[in-house]
Parts: structure tokens; C-alpha cells; sequence
């Protein structure tokens, strides 16, 4: 009797304590069991989904309203986290080259879904209704995309109305393993079909980076000799040249000033000019030569430059042209941190709740821009909780439209997944628009989204695991393995080879480009490990938002077509 307590603690599943008890321990058992790496792979967070199964399969279960609200909830909460993250480079990532490798990050998605179908009427039984539902579990096991399975898994509740959903976890749970594994290996394949080199293309690599001007910043001194410049403002030197520059400081007969637009120079005077590495010659050319200059000389109020953290709400979505801080404060902002990335200061550049803007003038005026801008890391730190909140509403509403399509038994909702997916790659892009503040450190949103994640998984593996044993194990278990592979491998090795012979793509960009296709970290983390330069990820993050957005949607598409 002592121990009554201890026993009703697992057991008793309408409990509040044996519920947050299940999770925490399903939760946790996972997460360490994925650390766990053979021959450099691990399976991560998605551990998580076998250590619910168990749990299921044993007996560990809650009430099945309480399973589908964490379950959902999690669901809403990850894949809006990633469209936050994502949406700032969604629409940029088709520029230069991403229309190619987005492209053949399609092809790869919808090659995907066909060898599914392939091996649906290959090796199954096309009269039982419970096995295409499962093949397509399978396929987001086979490409390691969680959000799909869960999108997937939301049309079949919208399809199944009497409540016998299958459960696509178990064949997701089967794919999963060799989909990472799969990834990797089919990746190195490809290296073998196109003999690449990797010492070859890591050199590639190097002369791409030394041709890519058009975005790097530039400082140059350029001293004025051009005798048809004397008596000219600096405003129309720019509109002359039709180039962008920032003018930050100008030097004349010896003594330093803050550059304004009207400010007028003169032959012999010396600009200390901040371009993009692609318009330097020109300017050079078209002003002076480049001078070497030592701008720490004494005056009355000494010229500084000094690092400012953008973090006030009312700057996000500014351009910096209407912000006039040259003719209110005297000052430049010369370059503008972005991500990681160092940013041109183009006037017509909208600055971010986030951004690291260089501010260059005297030191009493720069003290005011701070002020203005905010420059107050505790107050960053903090997250919007209201804008992801709003955003999630929004996205719900979104979801629940109704769209009628030809052909298909119910409408098309993007549902739970796909609707706050795309409101919140709106948001993360267009946000500033409407006064929403959409940043959120990288630590933050990395929180939130695996916490999301977690209750996801553990929620599909508790309810799947009383039937993974009489499914997959008694059932045709290797079937869906072997289905899985194939549904990993062959696209891979379609789209990488034609992305390496034909489009002459870098190995390295393919490698990032197809973990990108697959959503799959651990495939970009071994393309890290094999490649000293940023091509891996630049092609995983370029294709990433599209891949991730079409594995939500033609999972939907693909269940109420083909299931309905």
C-alpha cells in the first residue's frame, strides 16, 4: 500500500502527473538516445518517435484528446518557427542561380512521391486501403521530413472521418534509419558517377569567391583630381557615376569632416568611400587615385566608428534614406550586418530589428544614433512572443480555408501545418510592413522549435505504438524498409547527377542543394565535414524554404487525392 502512490503514477492516464511524467520521460529518453552517433550519424531529436513507440507498444499511453492536442500544438509551434526563420531568405533564395536549384530540388520532391507510388503498386496489396496511407509515411520517413508527416498525418484525420486513422507513423518509423543513412551514402555516390574531385572543386570554389563581387563591401581613400568635379556635392558625384556609395568622411586642406550629400568638394580633397567591390574601379577611375590616408587626426570633436545594434521597434522596416542621418546627426552608416553577412549600405536599404549597422561620425553624434537605433542586447534577447502568437492565429484562419478543387472528395485546407507554414513566411520577410517585430535570436527559435518538435513526436509515437509490433514487425515490416530506400536513393541519384553534368553545378553546392531537397541536417553536416568553404550551406539554405514548403503541401495533396 505504501507504494500505491508510485503505481497509480504510471498507470492512472487521466492523471495530470502520469501525463507530464510520460512525456518528460519519452522526451528525454529520445533526446539522449539520439546523441548516440554510429560511424559519425546519429538520428537526433527523431529518437524521440521510437522511445514514444515503446512506451506505446508497453502500455504508456494518456487520454487520446489530450495525445492530439500536444500532438497538434507541437506541430503548429515548429513548423512556424521555421517559416520565421526561414522567410527572411525565402524569396531571395531564387535569385542567382537559386531558380536552377530550386528547380531540381522540385524534380527531386516529385520524384519522391512517384517511386512511392511505384513501390505502392510494386510490392503491396492495392485493394487494402491501410497500405497506401502507410506508403506514405514511408515517404516522409525515406526524406526525414517530420512537418510532412504531420501534414500528411492532419489530411488523413480530414479523410477517415470514422476515426480509424492509419497509423503512418509505424511506416515512417521503418524509413526513417536508412532515410539518414541513405542520404549520405547516395550523396558520395554521386560523386563516384561524375567522378568529382573534391580537391578540384574545393579550388572551384576559391574562383567563384574571387569573382563574386557584386555584394562585398569595399572601403577605398580616393583622392579628387578630376578638375570638372571642383564645386560639386557629393549627392551628384552619385547621381554622375549612377552608383551606390556611402560618403563617410571627407578631408580637406588637412582637417576631417562628417560627408553629408550637399557637402562640396574640391580638387585635392580626399573621400574615404565605402562601395561594393564590383563599382570600386569605376570610382576610382571616375574621382582619383586611392590614397593611403591617416584619418586619426586631432580636431575639436574626433571622428569615431562604432558598431550599433538595431533593437528599437520603430526602426524595423526603415530605409535608411528616410531616416536622414547625415543631415540630422552628421553621421554614416557605412555597412549593415545582416545574419552573419555584411551588407552594402544602399540608401534604399530597409533595416531589421537584429541588424549591426557600422555608424561613423563624431562621437557625441554616434552616442544619439545609438539611442535612436536602441543598441540594447538585453532588450534583443527578449522574445515577441505577441508577433508569433498573432502570426499563429493568423495562420489557423489561413489554414482553415476552404479550397475547392476539381476532382478532389474533400476541400484543400492547408491546414495546421501548411497555413501558419506560409503566414509565417510572410511574416518573416514582410513583417516590418505591418509593425511586427519578427526577430528572435537563433537560440530562441532553435527552443521553441524543438520543443514543438518533441511533443510532436512524442505524441505520434505514443499512439502508434500499440500496433508498430502487429504492423511492421508481423506485417510487411521489410517491405516498407526496402520501399524507404529506394524512395531515398533514386531520386538523389537522378537529380544530383543531372544537377552535375548538365546544369555544372559544384559538388559541394549539390551536396547542400540535396540536404536541403531532404530537410536533413545531418546530410549538411557531413557535407560541412568534407568542405572548407560555405558552398554546402549556401545550397542548403537556398533550396531549404521551397523544399520545406512543398513537403508539407503535396504531402496534403498527395493524401487527399490519392487516400480520399
Amino acid at each position: 500500500m505504501e507504494l500505491s502512490w508510485l503505481t497509480n503514477l504510471f498507470t492512472d492516464t487521466d492523471s495530470i502527473a502520469h501525463i507530464v511524467l510520460l512525456y518528460a520521460m519519452v522526451i528525454a529518453v529520445g533526446v539522449y538516445l539520439g546523441k548516440i552517433k554510429i560511424a559519425g550519424i546519429s538520428l537526433g531529436v527523431t529518437f524521440v518517435l521510437f522511445a514514444g513507440i515503446v512506451a506505446g507498444h508497453f502500455g504508456l499511453t494518456a487520454p487520446a484528446s489530450t495525445l492530439t492536442f500536444a500532438q497538434d500544438f507541437g506541430l503548429i509551434l515548429f513548423v512556424f518557427m521555421i517559416g520565421l526563420q526561414v522567410g527572411p531568405g525565402f524569396f531571395e533564395s531564387f535569385k542567382k542561380g537559386g531558380v536552377e536549384l530550386n528547380c531540381l530540388a522540385a524534380c527531386g520532391i516529385l520524384l519522391n512521391i512517384a517511386v512511392m507510388f511505384a513501390c505502392y503498386f510494386a510490392f503491396f496489396d492495392t485493394d487494402n486501403k491501410m497500405n497506401l496511407p502507410m506508403m506514405v509515411g514511408t515517404l516522409y520517413g525515406a526524406v526525414t521530413n517530420t512537418p510532412g508527416l504531420g501534414a500528411a498525418n492532419e489530411a488523413l484525420n480530414s479523410v477517415f472521418t470514422d476515426g480509424n486513422v492509419p497509423p503512418i507513423a509505424n511506416g515512417y518509423a521503418c524509413a526513417y534509419p536508412l532515410g539518414v543513412v541513405g542520404i549520405i551514402l547516395a550523396t558520395i555516390a554521386i560523386r563516384f558517377i561524375t567522378r568529382s574531385k573534391l580537391e578540384e572543386e574545393e579550388k572551384q570554389l576559391e574562383l567563384e569567391a574571387a569573382e563574386n563581387l557584386e555584394a562585398k563591401p569595399r572601403m577605398v581613400n580616393v583622392k579628387v583630381l578630376n578638375p570638372a568635379l571642383a564645386g560639386k556635392q557629393i549627392q551628384e558625384l552619385r547621381a554622375f557615376l549612377n552608383r551606390d556609395f556611402v560618403c563617410s568622411r571627407i578631408m580637406q586642406d588637412g582637417k576631417v569632416h562628417t560627408a553629408k550629400g550637399k557637402t562640396v568638394v574640391e580638387v585635392n580633397d580626399i573621400l574615404y568611400i565605402v562601395c561594393s567591390e564590383s563599382d570600386a574601379e569605376a570610382i576610382i577611375a571616375f574621382l582619383g587615385p586611392e590614397v593611403e590616408v591617416n584619418w586619426d587626426i586631432e580636431e575639436e570633436r574626433p571622428m569615431v566608428s562604432k558598431r550599433v545594434l538595431v533593437t528599437n521597434p520603430k526602426m524595423n522596416g526603415k530605409k535608411l534614406m528616410n531616416l536622414h542621418l547625415s543631415r540630422l546627426y552628421g553621421v554614416n552608416i557605412t555597412r549593415v550586418t545582416r545574419q552573419g553577412m555584411d551588407i552594402f549600405a544602399n540608401p534604399s536599404l530597409a533595416l531589421q530589428v537584429g541588424d549591426r549597422v557600422m555608424v561613423v561620425g563624431r562621437e557625441d553624434a554616434v552616442d544619439a544614433v545609438k539611442v535612436m537605433l536602441g543598441n540594447s542586447v538585453k532588450h534583443l534577447n527578449a522574445p515577441n512572443i505577441a508577433t508569433i502568437f498573432v502570426g499563429i492565429i493568423v495562420g489557423l484562419i489561413f489554414g482553415s480555408l476552404p479550397i475547392a478543387l476539381p476532382g478532389m472528395p474533400v476541400p484543400l485546407k492547408l491546414g495546421l501545418a501548411g497555413g501558419p507554414l506560409i503566414i509565417a513566411i510572410l511574416i518573416g520577410r514582410f513583417g516590418y510592413k505591418v509593425k511586427l517585430v519578427t526577430y528572435t535570436t537563433t537560440s530562441a527559435n532553435l527552443m521553441l522549435r524543438e520543443i514543438g518538435l518533441v511533443l510532436f513526436l512524442a505524441s505520434v509515437g505514443i499512439k502508434a505504438g500499440a500496433s508498430f509490433v502487429d504492423t511492421v514487425v508481423a506485417g510487411d515490416g521489410l517491405l516498407y524498409v526496402l520501399s524507404g530506400l529506394l524512395i531515398t536513393v533514386i531520386p538523389i541519384l537522378i537529380v544530383g547527377t543531372i544537377a552535375r553534368l548538365k546544369f555544372k553545378f559544384n559538388y559541394f553546392t549539390i551536396m547542400g542543394m540535396l540536404a536541403g531537397t531532404y530537410t536533413d541536417p545531418p546530410a549538411l553536416a557531413y557535407a560541412n565535414s568534407v568542405c572548407s568553404k560555405e558552398a554546402p550551406a549556401v545550397g542548403y539554405s537556398t533550396v531549404y524554404p521551397l523544399s520545406m514548403f512543398l513537403r508539407i503541401l503535396t504531402a496534403q495533396l498527395v493524401v487527399l487525392f490519392a487516400c480520399g
